[in-house]
């Protein structure tokens, strides 16, 4: 459960900021999933859609646990991805357990 709030709430915070205007950090998809993958051994935690119905951007956040790295990329409908944001010490929780209510 804390995966997709945690997911979610990066998903939804990186969305709303858009690729760098020079695009360096930006390549083929496979390509840049190549990389996550052999530099860092990242692999794909969470992810969605965002945008309108005529438009819409893959979200995607890849993560190490081996490592602490992960990485957020944005990859539109021609399959170009851009890194946006990228960081170490990456965590998961479990959702804690909340108790059934009593009944009065």
């Amino acid at each position: 459960m804390f995966k997709r709030v945690m997911g979610a709430g990066l998903l939804f915070g990186m969305a709303a900021t858009a690729p760098p205007a020079h695009a360096s950090n930006c390549g083929m998809r496979d390509a840049v999933v190549d990389r996550l993958q052999s530099k860092y051994s990242e692999s794909l935690t969470a992810g969605g859609l965002q945008g309108s119905r005529n438009m819409q951007t893959m979200v995607e956040v890849w993560a190490s646990e081996a490592t602490g790295t992960f990485t957020v990329i944005l990859t539109n409908p021609q399959g170009i991805s851009c890194v946006v944001a990228t960081g170490t010490d990456f965590f998961t929780r479990d959702a804690p357990v909340v108790p059934d209510g009593v009944k009065s």
